[in-house]
């Protein structure tokens, strides 16, 4: 999950880009590559970006579980999706960027790890910008499409020349 502080970014990585969005996110598991996973990141982070939450959760399996910075675990979409309501603050911006992609010999099961970066406003107005690293466990589903089932992330400190 690409979090930051749990209290207003209870979520990671790890919608869609037009529509409900999974079509493409459906591939042939003979197929399926790492570098399938980096597009669906990408389709994941714009579903975000355009639909806030909903579009965010529809990358998440029915069963995943969330692994929140410093709080527990959270199971089960309808429950990591009670936290994810700031992803509608227009104010909020959460950008990813997956570093490293793999995928099973088997096709049906892979990972992505990488940074983000949370930009938002503190009670002042003034701009925030908090910075982590996240991992995201995807698996095929049985309708063929690609969901994260198990999504965690911590903050870091900004990167150097930030």
């Amino acid at each position: 999950m690409k979090t930051w502080p749990v209290a207003v970014l209870a979520a990671v990585l790890v919608g869609s880009v037009v529509g409900s969005g999974v079509r493409s996110s459906a591939a042939d598991p003979k197929t399926a590559t790492a570098e399938h996973l980096r597009k669906l990141e990408g389709e994941f982070m714009n579903a975000a970006a355009v639909r806030g939450a909903d579009g965010y959760m529809s990358y998440y399996a029915e069963d995943a579980v969330e692994l929140p910075n410093g709080a527990d675990a959270i199971q089960g979409k309808d429950n990591i999706a009670k936290t994810m309501g700031f992803l509608n603050n227009k104010d909020n911006q959460l950008v990813w960027t997956p570093v490293y992609a793999d995928m099973a010999s088997s096709g049906d099961l892979g990972y992505t790890y990488g940074t983000f970066e949370f930009r938002s406003k503190d009670k002042d107005g003034k701009p925030v910008v908090g910075h982590g690293k996240y991992a995201s466990i995807w698996k095929r589903q049985k309708d063929g499409r690609w969901k994260v089932v198990l999504d965690m992330g911590n903050d870091s400190p900004a990167p150097n020349g930030t």
